[in-house]
């Protein structure tokens, strides 16, 4: 029997510090804050626990927020007390996840946004289907290193005509 689809459910980002990040990721993309910033400690309450399986025992402290997308996807913001920027976050051939996406379909628009708020284009606004479709994307980061693309269609849109032919 083949698996039904799953949802999406949310995506946790490591940043230096949690309110800088939820004011940008509230001020450029809209999305809701559905959780104030908080701290957890390395205890023995049952999130402190929680948070010790996760991440073990080495951790004292972490500063925590959640937000909301347009479409309900979570975005849990995360401040380790001691974090760390690595010198390259951007390191795409090593196994495991490398950006997310986001969708606004006016692309050119939410770049520069990203860009007055401290963010970066890291690449050129490309178009998949030149001169056929409007689809177009870009690479970009956050002003805290976090590398993200936005996507100006849907995922479906972009791929379902195979964008690579």
């Amino acid at each position: 029997m083949q698996p039904y689809p799953r949802n999406f459910s949310h995506i946790g980002l490591s940043v230096p510090d949690v309110e800088q990040a939820l004011k940008f990721y509230t001020d450029v993309f809209g999305w809701y804050t559905i959780m104030e910033p908080s701290t957890i400690q390395n205890d023995d309450s049952p999130v402190g626990q929680m948070c010790r399986d996760v991440f073990g025992s080495e951790w004292e402290s972490i500063r925590i927020a959640h937000l909301s997308t347009g479409d309900r996807i979570g975005i849990e913001l995360f401040e380790f007390s001691h974090n760390e920027k690595p010198d390259n976050n951007f390191e795409y051939w090593k196994t495991g996840i490398f950006h997310f996406c986001v969708q606004d379909p006016d692309i050119e628009g939410i770049v520069e946004k990203i860009k007055e708020h401290g963010g970066k284009q890291r690449m050129p606004i490309r178009e998949y289907y030149p001169g056929d479709k409007p689809y177009k994307m870009v690479y970009v980061e956050d002003p805290f290193g976090n590398v993200f693309e936005i996507y100006t269609h849907s995922y479906e849109l972009t791929y379902s005509k195979g964008a690579y032919e």
